[in-house]
């Protein structure tokens, strides 16, 4: 029976690091994104209560989220029955399409350099790829601290939440956290179609990242001593502001790098036309701008690296 061991931990970082996430590849969450559009069509209902809805909603989480676990475990198992040498090679690619540091990266990436080399309608657009607000209205400081966010926030949901639940079930356990984070970012949204139809959703994706999130500002903080930032300054930010976000989870990595570049985030943004007013995180101690992201940057790889090790050393102790 093949076993997810620590050194396949280790290759899937590798692999991510090295490949990313090229769009002609296939892609399991790319999948599972089609899964869901589909499922949406048909249990979703207009006109419907709202009481209707959110049983509906919970209909379509349930759905998903169990399709996604039988096919993963089915196709490990047929692996697995087939031969051990290709139980791993799908396990592997299982955990590799299951992180996100280096697409992190390089969507993030190309927005600095569209905003650095004066290209702002571009880096606007390119932004609009990765965040959920409007970008059309934001300023250079805007994107900055936009782009400052949604780095952090990803951090835990792309990488530091899916090594935490590949630490605790393999690459089953990590691809049914992927579905569960997709959903909510495909219909946990505050509109009058999603509100509650895309409750379950919501609560659950805020159920399984409760953990994460506070494990990445926890991670943050350490990447951010290991460069010789001030380290005590991200965790008191951490303690005094986290918990003012909306979000019971995205406001614990937001406010350690806050914290840690000494910028203040969160404050007003345009969401699907409403204007909705972030508590701040963090204090202004420098502006926003290209040096304090590629300071992110920095947090962000040495912050992947720091749970990568220590995913491998959970494997390696109770994995099986």
């Amino acid at each position: 029976m093949f076993s997810f061991s620590a050194p396949f931990v280790l290759a899937a970082f590798a692999l991510d690091l090295l490949f990313g996430d090229p769009p002609r590849w296939p892609h399991p969450v790319r999948w599972i994104g089609r899964l869901i559009e589909t499922t949406e069509r048909v249990v979703y209902k207009d006109g419907d209560t709202p009481l209707g809805h959110r049983l509906r909603g919970g209909l379509f989480w349930t759905v998903n989220v169990a399709a996604v676990a039988g096919c993963v475990a089915g196709i490990l198992a047929a692996a697995s029955w087939i031969h051990g040498a290709l139980a791993g090679l799908c396990s592997l690619w299982i955990a590799y399409t299951a992180l996100a540091t280096r697409s992190l990266y390089d969507e993030s990436k190309a927005v600095a350099t569209a905003l650095e080399s004066g290209r702002i309608d571009e880096a606007r657009r390119l932004l609009s790829r990765i965040v959920s607000r409007q970008t059309e209205h934001l300023d250079a400081e805007g994107i900055w601290k936009a782009l400052l966010e949604t780095v952090s926030e990803n951090l835990s949901d792309g990488v530091i939440a899916p090594l935490f639940y590949l630490a605790l079930g393999g690459p089953l356990g990590a691809m049914v956290y992927k579905a569960v984070n997709t959903m909510d970012s495909m219909v946990g949204y505050q509109n009058d179609r999603y509100r509650n139809f895309g409750w379950w959703a919501a609560r659950m994706d805020d159920l399984v990242n409760w953990i994460p999130a506070r494990l990445t500002a926890l991670v943050l903080v350490a990447a951010g001593a290991a460069w010789g930032l001030d380290w005590r300054r991200g965790w008191a930010v951490v303690q005094r502001d986290a918990r003012k976000h909306k979000s019971p989870n995205a406001g614990f990595p937001e406010a350690a790098a806050a914290g840690l570049l000494g910028v203040q985030l969160g404050g007003p943004g345009i969401y699907f036309g409403r204007t909705v007013d972030k508590p701040t995180l963090g204090d202004s101690v420098r502006p926003p701008d290209g040096e304090a992201f590629r300071i992110m940057v920095r947090l962000l790889f040495t912050a992947s690296a720091l749970a990568v090790l220590a995913a491998a050393l959970a494997r390696a102790l109770w994995g099986r």
